[in-house]
């Protein structure tokens, strides 16, 4: 007999259905009792049986949902500190709930529903993606929070960039790819053709592994650095590796291991509250952060944006990197202060 097809769940339907089952519970749910009743992992959950591949999606789902700003928390059971099997998952509804000064008619949230549709050929930004979950798990007084305000509209929000879909169908069909790509650091876009080798998701970002002709290397590149549109060529030609996409996020998994950044934050501040969530930071001492990351000048894109909210101590690369990420943003408005 021919293997039962597993039917796919999109990204962003897993992480909704783990927020509400994990809002739903005060005393929190273990790792197998999500992974065996959870929309997005109980279709591919398998009894007795090997699932870590699915534990491997569940971890990097838990740091997507603490990007979000999402209050996940875990809980040891007592006489058992440190097994990470008996650990519970659960996120505090109160730390999350809208204030309570804050409701929604059956017309706003429809809406809502119809701005969500609005983007759902783009990539919702962090804050965007953050706020219409929070409304979404909220629901409203006749909860039909599944189909997120009135039925009839019925959206389904994607929170994929762009270039998702065309990539995936070049995936598909063994296709190279041809896309303008602005570089982390640089301001205009460059060229690319590549041959795609997987889509993966890593600290909330998806992102193409490819291998690419011209420098004879496989590289991954951040799909919301794409501009333009992605063209296919060659089908058939390009079949990905096996295993391509497990190979990758071992790869980003190390690389994250590996590399930290030590930053002095402000007590109270919103860099010391998203830092302070991110995966596997830790506090010295003396108060600063210690944060993981992948690709310095993606890490010191998202430092700066915090601002005098934060000062990095090292490393020296990281440190620069902020630097002359805010002197360009000084100059810049210099020179348009000049010209208006």
């Amino acid at each position: 007999m021919p293997a039962t097809r597993v039917p796919r769940v999109p990204a962003e339907e897993r992480l909704f259905s783990l927020v509400l089952a994990l809002l739903s519970t005060e005393a929190g749910l273990t790792k197998s009792e999500i992974l065996a009743n959870v929309q997005g992992y109980r279709q591919r959950f398998t009894t007795g049986g090997d699932n870590a591949s699915l534990e491997r999606q569940f971890e990097r789902d838990k740091d997507d949902v603490r990007e979000l700003g999402i209050p996940l928390e875990t809980i040891e059971t007592p006489g058992a500190a440190g097994n990470n099997q008996t650990l519970r998952y659960r996120i505090p509804k109160g730390e999350y709930d809208l204030p309570l000064d804050v409701r929604f008619t059956p017309d706003e949230s429809a809406l809502l529903s119809l701005a969500a549709m609005a983007w759902r050929e783009g990539a919702l930004s962090s804050d965007s993606r953050r706020g219409l979950l929070k409304v979404r798990s909220a629901g409203d007084d006749e909860g039909t929070t599944e189909a997120f305000g009135i039925d009839a509209y019925a959206p389904r929000l994607r929170t994929r960039d762009a270039a998702f879909e065309p990539l995936r169908a070049a995936l598909d069909r063994a296709a190279g790819v041809r896309f303008d790509y602005i570089t982390p650091g640089e301001h205009e876009p460059r060229r690319r053709e590549l041959h795609p080798m997987a889509l993966v998701q890593h600290g909330g970002r998806w992102m193409l592994t490819a291998y690419e002709p011209s420098t004879d290397g496989v590289k991954n590149y951040l799909l919301s650095r794409i501009v333009g549109p992605v063209t296919s060529f060659q089908a058939g030609q390009h079949p990905a590796p096996a295993g391509a996409g497990e190979r990758a996020l071992t790869e980003l998994d190390r690389l994250w291991s590996e590399r930290t950044a030590t930053v002095a934050v402000q007590p109270g501040s919103d860099a010391e509250r998203r830092l302070t969530r991110r995966r596997d930071t830790t506090t010295t001492t003396d108060g600063a952060l210690v944060i993981h990351y992948v690709d310095p000048q993606i890490l010191a894109e998202e430092l700066a944006a915090f601002g005098p909210e934060l000062r990095v101590l090292e490393p020296d690369e990281v440190r620069e990197r902020v630097v002359g990420r805010l002197r360009a943003l000084v100059a810049d408005h210099a020179e348009g202060a000049l010209r208006g």
